[in-house]
């Protein structure tokens, strides 16, 4: 064998053992389908919330943002551990449950704690959380884009280039200390402050975090109908499986401030096969970022300048 064909042989092996790499890496999806049985929701709430409280999940919250669609949000010791491994860890306190009505059945359906916690990039894989949620509710197949996101992957995600990072949250407001800015939260959220209103709220023990979920709803006819919940999934929310459990969105408070995922990651990283244009598209719902920003500083009290 000469010279130029080692070099060749050695790079089919490197691209060969590349791609082999590549396909054996995990890839992970955002959502999991328990199941879809024929029924109203009516039908089926009481057993479901009973389903996860016997399975150690404490009830933090729920709320119907339209019709068809109900979420229970719910946490355990081992979400709550999660949340205190870095001092913005607190979004994955709170698991989404969703019983969404479509076609005469009921789809129940849960966030992946696997791809949450990569998302979130907390210090823990959640095997106690996802074992809890499949016997609760049981596991049919994970959903959401038509291809997963690898573990590494998760842990840098984008949506694309200029567009934020977990680590590039809005930064809504600061308050003179941890209790007066949950306070305020709390304050303005009773208020339904810009139609923002709380679902539940999870203080993480040890720490200066507490998550609060919100509902979002357009401030009557005047209001702004991109921040509101069903306008929104009604963009993006098209698939035969719905993920009704990308809701609530959430407002973390920790220390003496107070923040939010940007609305271009919040959402892509539920939907990163969203298009970018045509329907269905990241396109109609563009004031929406900024429709979300506007209205959650209000309720943190917050205005521009703050940081």
């Amino acid at each position: 064998m000469n010279i130029k064909s080692v070099y060749t042989y050695a790079f089919a092996l490197a691209v060969g053992l590349a791609a082999m790499a590549a396909q054996a890496e995990d890839s992970y999806l955002p959502f999991a389908l328990a199941s879809n049985d024929a029924g109203k929701i009516a039908d089926k709430l009481d057993a479901t919330k009973t389903a996860l409280t016997g399975n150690g999940f404490t009830i933090a919250g729920e709320y119907s943002p339209y019709e068809g669609a109900h979420i229970i949000v719910v946490t355990n010791d081992e979400l709550k551990a999660a949340a205190k491994t870095h001092d913005r860890g607190g979004y994955v306190a709170a698991q989404r449950v969703s019983l969404t009505e479509i076609g005469g059945k009921v789809q129940v359906s849960y966030t992946n704690p696997f791809y949450m916690a990569k998302a979130y990039r907390v210090d823990s894989k959640l095997p106690q959380t996802s074992a809890a949620l499949k016997a609760a509710l049981g596991h049919t197949k994970d959903f959401g884009p038509a291809k997963g996101l690898s573990e590494k992957a998760l842990g840098k995600y984008h949506y694309t280039f200029g567009m934020e990072y977990f680590d590039e949250p809005l930064e809504l407001a600061s308050q003179g200390s941890y209790e007066k800015a949950v306070a305020t939260v709390e304050k303005n959220l009773s208020a339904k402050t810009s139609g923002i209103s709380q679902v539940y709220r999870i203080d993480i023990p040890g720490t200066s975090q507490t998550l609060f979920g919100v509902g979002m709803k357009s401030e009557g006819a005047k209001g702004n109908k991109y921040q509101d919940d069903k306008f929104i999934m009604s963009e993006i929310d098209f698939k035969e499986l719905r993920s009704t459990a990308h809701l609530p969105y959430e407002i973390l408070v920790k220390d003496k401030k107070v923040e939010a995922l940007h609305a271009r990651f919040r959402i892509a990283i539920n939907f990163p096969d969203l298009s970018m244009m045509g329907d269905n598209s990241f396109m109609n719902i563009m004031p929406t970022p900024d429709a979300i920003k506007e209205a959650l500083t209000k309720v943190a009290g917050g205005k521009s300048g703050d940081f």
